[in-house]
């Protein structure tokens, strides 16, 4: 990670500058993984706003985590998210999908959809047909296995972000999500956004 910020980490001890921890909405000081990486950094860089740090640092921590959870429905399955999202484009748009469509629902790039889709046809969830017209264009669309799985996979991945996120308030969740909404949009505005 790298900084930018000189106010104190959300949960950073006071510094020697005699600035008081900022506390978070709860009232009680971060105390995280980012919270001691932005200490750290502070100590090394005291003049820098690590402000960017705390937010974009822990919503990739929070993603990682959420991938990499050995209880998640999705990864017991053994599907990443990526792969789960681009069966879930399938299956929501409830049509075929060429491989370019794909890369736009999923906002991924042409070479990851590529791969994504040979690992899924591999394991029989997807499936690749010719155009008749143009032989150029593929057409992909679920297997029966991969929309059963779809089917039978959303009801439990809602369950357990749902019992993730039951730390947060529903006022708090509510919060959270407009202010990601904002960003996100943002986000997306900005051409040449890197995709995954």
């Amino acid at each position: 990670m790298t900084a930018t910020n000189g106010e104190p980490a959300a949960g950073a001890d006071a510094t020697n500058d005699g600035r008081a921890p900022r506390r978070g909405a709860a009232g009680a000081a971060a105390n995280d993984t980012v919270a001691a990486v932005v200490r750290q950094w502070r100590t090394v860089h005291p003049g820098l706003d690590t402000g960017p740090m705390e937010v974009i640092g822990r919503i990739n921590r929070c993603a990682a985590l959420l991938q990499q959870a050995e209880d998640a429905p999705l990864r017991r399955a053994g599907l990443s998210r990526p792969e789960f999202d681009l069966l879930g484009a399938l299956r929501r748009t409830g049509h075929e999908l060429t491989p370019g469509d794909v890369a736009r629902e999923t906002f991924s790039s042409g070479a990851a959809v590529t791969k994504r889709l040979k690992q899924l046809t591999e394991r029989g969830l997807v499936e690749r047909r010719v155009d008749t017209r143009d032989r150029r264009v593929a057409h992909v669309r679920l297997t029966d296995a991969g929309r059963d799985l779809v089917d039978g996979i959303l009801p439990e991945q809602l369950a357990y972000e749902t019992a993730v996120l039951s730390t947060l308030a529903p006022e708090g969740q509510g919060e959270l999500a407009g202010l990601l909404a904002e960003l996100l949009s943002r986000l997306e505005g900005l051409s040449g956004a890197p995709r995954a």
